[in-house]
């Protein structure tokens, strides 16, 4: 038996699963392809200040991945704005102990 630790909601899609519908074979093929092209990769070309490419690249080593992995993970990041401001976070926090 495989020892994976379901979250709440992956245990409640588990414990309702013979409450779905299989989908055709069509529409699964659709879904599938939505999917496909929602994460298919492009290659762009991007200049970049040799400085900052040098300090990714250090990054990039220190944290055991390619440097472009860094970079697509950091652009993946702002994009779906999960990409926080240290700075900001730390002026939050002092603001909200100043406060108490």
């Amino acid at each position: 038996m495989n020892n994976v630790k379901l979250s709440k909601y992956e245990q409640n899609i588990e414990d309702s699963i013979s409450e779905y519908n299989s989908v055709s074979s069509k529409k699964r093929e659709r879904i599938e392809n939505i999917i496909k092209k929602a994460v298919e990769k492009k290659n762009i070309s991007l200049r970049v200040n040799n400085q900052d490419l040098n300090l990714l690249k250090v990054r990039a080593e220190r944290e055991g991945i390619p440097y472009q992995t860094l970079i697509s993970s950091i652009l993946h990041k702002f994009v779906t704005e999960q990409l926080v401001d240290q700075k900001n976070i730390l002026k939050s926090i002092q603001l909200l102990k100043s406060s108490s």
